[in-house]
């Protein structure tokens, strides 16, 4: 089948991930895919959730929206409505259990690491390339943390990134954007470590059921090519981060 701009069934769409996008917080990365743009912002704050008092350990949690501008027709902000609509709970929900299982909580300490991910233009993949850009900008404040001496041992113990893959015109796709996720028989999200271990997978047959091979072909789709956001995290974060996480493996 033809994919728009000719992309390859295999083939990510262009992806750029540029730390330092603001100045305030620790860790800040604009994480682009394509069309869909999210600013992903990680600040340290020195307390943590009730039910971990006393405990040692830390916490992290991410908080998900999408600017009214984000979309062709215009998205009223959540805060206008009084409550966050199911969606949002579920994304940035999410986001924080996918960043929480590569994190040591007892080297955070007792301190919390927020992770605000605010769409600026929506394409499809929102919440993907959220995840993988979260991890980035969390990587980025641990390492502040941990070079002002406030943390000794650096808490990520291991990359994350996430990708969306799916069915379309019986071809199993990766990456899809809006005019394809919005008419593909089958939508997947894959978030997975760099070990090669599954985080969450969401996968849904949106119109068709789809079998055992179709599944294992989205599962090969969706490795290789966190494989390779992977790589562009790497090099987003610099080589002395890359080997501090490293190092937390051995």
């Amino acid at each position: 089948m033809n994919r728009p701009h000719d992309r390859k069934a295999d083939e990510l769409r262009a992806v750029t991930i540029q730390p330092g996008f603001t100045v305030n917080p620790q860790g800040s990365v604009l994480m682009t895919c394509g069309r869909t743009m999210v600013l992903c912002t990680a600040m340290v704050e020195d307390k943590t959730p009730s039910f971990l008092k006393g405990t040692g350990e830390g916490w992290v949690t991410a908080e998900y929206s999408l600017l009214p501008a984000s979309t062709d027709t215009r998205s009223p902000r959540e805060a206008s409505r009084g409550k966050i609509t199911g969606r949002t709970s579920e994304i940035q929900r999410l986001i924080g259990r996918s960043l929480r299982a590569v994190v040591d909580m007892t080297a955070l300490g007792e301190r919390t690491i927020w992770l605000d991910c605010d769409v600026l233009q929506a394409d499809g993949g929102t919440r993907t390339a959220a995840i993988t850009g979260a991890f980035v900008a969390l990587c980025l404040a641990a390492w502040e943390l941990k070079q002002q001496g406030v943390i000794r041992d650096f808490p990520v113990r291991d990359y994350l990134a996430a990708v969306s893959v799916g069915i379309l015109q019986a071809t199993p796709l990766l990456d899809l954007e809006y005019v394809e996720d919005s008419v593909a028989d089958v939508d997947m999200n894959i978030v997975m470590t760099g070990a090669g271990k599954y985080v969450e997978i969401q996968g849904t047959a949106e119109a068709a059921p789809f079998d055992r091979a179709e599944l294992d072909a989205l599962l090969a789709l969706g490795e290789a090519g966190i494989r390779r956001l992977m790589e562009l995290q790497r090099a987003a974060l610099g080589e002395e981060i890359h080997h501090a996480i490293i190092d937390c493996q051995s």
